[in-house]
């Protein structure tokens, strides 16, 4: 009896270890990720409507799985497929029976009888032959699967996956492909067209057997009325509905975004694009083209952001007309080009924040050269001196170089470099003082997200109390799920990379741009609301920059050729500005301008004339708002006391006038060469007058003669003219005293004198020279310089 009983509890260990294995099998027979085949990349607006698609890796159109589907694809399929779905356990036992029977009746496979789980479990097998056994494998997968997901993620998978005809794979694709919408906006007649085709989408497609497809269409509509899931006048008018005949081309409103996601293989479903911002912007871009082609400038790119959120509102990478030449692949906004002058207002805001300038202070804009760099401004001519914050409005060249010889190059280069620029791979001597004048390159993206996150700072100054985050400064976001919130763990700090100030002041220079007088065509922009703007032309007229900033948005504009082929129209001003003010125009406005950060600025006592802190002997003081910074900066070093004879015509000192007769004043003297070109600007400014001519001449050690060219140590090329003769150059000096006389050496030889006007054209031999200039009374300038010569080509 225990004998017995010992085999029949072996025989039901045995039993009951089979039935646990296969339990076991069973519950991980379904594999983890039926679906592995590669996806297309697809973006779509904020809202959800497609911008773009591009192709899955191997030929298929085959978006992500579907978010939803919508209710008349959802009765559509099951009504066409499997009817009782939502009923049965991944297998419809009475189909398969009836699905037998029709095939032994035919003699062949006429039927398969297959639920919409086990069509799921079919595409996830990639085409297995329809064999007896194959369908076992399907009916225990099928049921296995209604264990683990919802009838609604079921038919997710199966809308997601079936084919479509020819490469389309999924409902959201076909929609687009074959009706040219999105899935919820289908008619019944082409949710039924589209219900019918995965079940023969080779032998029934809409490009060919159209009439088929048709009848097929209309038999489900006519289930649909039988179960009143449709009106009778919708099947009238479904039935009337034609089938399509051709494939439908995706949109295409942001290409190069939909590219640059494609490459760097990020999936992005959702993007920040408005699309009908977008849709403008393209139009724009559309307009100009013809405009610019006329003078074979091919390209433009267009980039709009928001400032709050840094996001992308719309991202034109690169128009170049409809014919798909002139390196229209080209995504311009990533690109690396010279930034020309749009880097002007960073170091103009540096030097605010660190107290070096104040918005007025005077800059010199002479002829200048520092190492082997001679910077010259757009225009080719000199305004002596030019308020700082005038030299930013009119994009004046030299005044920025010597600010960035002030402030520090690798400074400067650093600065750049934190608040996002990232071209910038070379080390700073790399660059030079041309850094500031497009020396570096830049991109559309950076220049956008420095200026972004500099209005975002400004705009967030009191929201956070009078102090500052630096995380404010971050590039600009096109990924919805990746919109930056505020961190409320980052701490505040007192100073950030650029202070409140310093930006609002900044903007402000930016408001009241001007340009030379050749380029009167900028006054004809104009824009509902203030902006501030910026525009910037590289060497060789190979690129147009134009930026605009507003406490809403910022709207960068790029103009020019993407194969670098330079042309005389690509100026920032005429080429890429026009486009800036378009854009500007289709944004709603902001509701005010930036406010004033009032509680980061002082009232202080500045010098009228020099825009310098006021010293003891300026004449015109001003009370003005200045950045809190900007209380340590230099004395106006410009104001000097005199001493005149009673008419105040002359000056006079205790070698021939009597100490009472002398009278002190205090005058605005600017440097000889600073002089001789700010005169000619400004009519008010008043020479020193001469010494009267019984004095002894000057005690004041006031420099009456200056230099202008050649600079120190200058080293001149000179061409070699075509009989060998080293050619001419024009030397130049200036004087106070317009009737002076200066004597002109070199190498201790006279070689000639100049009066008034004071240049002279001379023709020094290869080699290093001594150049010496004497006045009448006696004042000498001495420097060195070196010939170099030049052949002719």
């Amino acid at each position: 009896m225990l004998i017995y009983n010992y085999k029949i509890s072996n025989k039901t260990f045995i039993l009951a270890l089979i039935v646990i294995i296969l339990i076991v099998g069973y519950i991980f027979l379904l594999p983890s990720s039926l679906f592995d085949e590669p996806v297309s990349t697809v973006i779509r607006d904020k809202n959800g409507e497609l911008l773009g698609a591009h192709i899955a890796d191997d030929g298929q159109y085959r978006f992500p799985e579907t978010d939803s589907i919508p209710y008349k694809f959802q009765k559509a399929i099951t009504t066409f497929e499997d009817k009782r779905f939502y009923y049965h356990p991944g297998v419809d036992l009475l189909s398969l029976l009836r699905a037998a029977y029709q095939n032994f009746k035919a003699d062949k496979i006429v039927s398969g009888g297959s639920t919409l789980t086990m069509q799921v479990i079919r595409l996830s097998r990639k085409g297995k032959s329809r064999t007896v056994l194959e369908k076992i494998k399907e009916i225990i997968l099928a049921t296995r699967l209604e264990f683990s997901y919802s009838k609604n993620e079921i038919l997710k998978m199966y809308a997601s996956n079936a084919p479509f005809g020819g490469n389309v794979v999924g409902i959201d694709a076909a929609a687009w492909r074959w009706f040219g919408t999105s899935t919820d906006k289908l008619s019944w007649a082409q949710t039924a067209t589209l219900a019918v085709l995965p079940n023969s989408p080779a032998l029934i497609h809409p490009g060919r057997n159209r009439i088929a497809l048709k009848n097929k269409r209309n038999r489900l509509l006519k289930k649909l009325l039988d179960k009143e899931i449709i009106t009778e006048e919708t099947y009238k008018l479904a039935t009337d509905e034609d089938v399509p005949k051709i494939m439908k081309r995706f949109p295409n409103t942001a290409q190069h975004l939909l590219m640059r996601i494609y490459k760097e293989k990020k999936y992005i479903s959702r993007t920040t694009i408005d699309a009908d911002i977008q849709k403008k912007v393209n139009q724009i871009a559309e307009k100009h083209f013809a405009r610019l082609s006329g003078n074979r400038i091919n390209n433009s790119a267009i980039l709009v952001l928001d400032v709050q959120s840094g996001t992308v509102i719309a991202y034109m990478g690169n128009y170049s007309g409809n014919s798909g030449k002139n390196s229209g692949n080209v995504d311009i906004i990533t690109s690396v080009r010279s930034t020309g002058s749009v880097l002007k207002p960073f170091l103009y805001a540096s030097m605010l924040t660190e107290g070096v300038i104040l918005p007025n202070t005077l800059v010199f804009d002479i002829p200048t050269r520092i190492g082997g760099y001679t910077p010259k401004n757009y225009g080719r001519s000199y305004d002596g001196a030019v308020p700082a914050k005038e030299a930013l409005a009119r994009s004046l060249n030299i005044p920025a170089v010597r600010m960035l010889r002030k402030y520090g190059q690798e400074k400067f280069y650093h600065k750049l470099k934190d608040i996002g620029l990232t071209s910038l791979n070379y080390p700073p001597d790399h660059y030079g003082l041309s850094l500031i004048l497009g020396g570096c390159e830049g991109s559309l993206w950076d220049i956008c997200g420095a200026y972004a996150s500099m209005a975002r700072s400004l705009n967030n100054y009191e929201k956070y109390t009078y102090q500052y985050k630096k995380s404010d400064y971050y590039q600009p976001v096109f990924d919805i799920n990746k919109i930056k919130t505020e961190d409320k763990n980052v701490e505040y700090v007192q100073n950030s990379y650029f202070s409140a100030s310093a930006i609002w002041f900044t903007f402000k220079a930016m408001l009241d741009v001007e340009r030379p007088d050749d380029e009167s065509n900028w006054r004809m922009f104009q824009s509902s609301e203030p902006i501030a703007w910026k525009t910037g032309t590289s060497f060789g007229f190979r690129d147009a920059w134009a930026v605009g900033i507003t406490p809403k948005y910022v709207v960068g504009v790029w103009a020019g050729n993407a194969d670098g082929e330079g042309r005389p129209g690509i100026i920032g001003v005429k080429a890429a500005a026009p486009i800036l003010f378009d854009v500007f125009d289709i944004l709603p406005d902001a509701d005010a301008w930036f406010t004033m950060p009032e509680t980061d600025m002082v009232h202080a006592e500045i010098c009228k004339e020099s825009g310098y802190s006021a010293s003891v002997n300026c004449n015109h003081i001003v009370d003005e708002l200045i950045p809190a910074s900007g209380t340590g900066t230099d004395a106006c070093p410009f104001h000097k006391i005199i001493h005149l004879d009673k008419s105040g015509k002359f000056r006079v000192n205790t070698s021939c006038e009597d100490l009472d007769n002398i009278v002190t004043k205090s005058w605005f003297i600017l440097p000889p060469a600073v002089e001789n070109y700010y005169k000619r600007k400004n009519a008010s400014y008043r020479y020193l007058p001469p010494y009267r001519s019984d004095c002894k001449g000057n005690t004041d050690g006031e420099k009456n003669m200056e230099l202008i060219y050649p600079f120190k140590n200058t080293k001149i090329y000179v061409p070699v003219d075509l009989d060998g003769k080293l050619g001419k150059t024009i030397f130049e000096a200036a004087h106070r005293n317009k009737n002076a006389v200066i004597f002109w050496y070199i190498d201790d030889k006279l070689v000639g004198h100049t009066k008034g006007i004071h240049q002279i054209e001379l023709s020094p031999k290869q080699g290093e020279h001594i150049l010496t200039l004497i006045d009448q009374n006696g004042e000498k300038i001495v420097k060195k310089f070196e010939i170099l010569n030049k052949r002719r080509k």
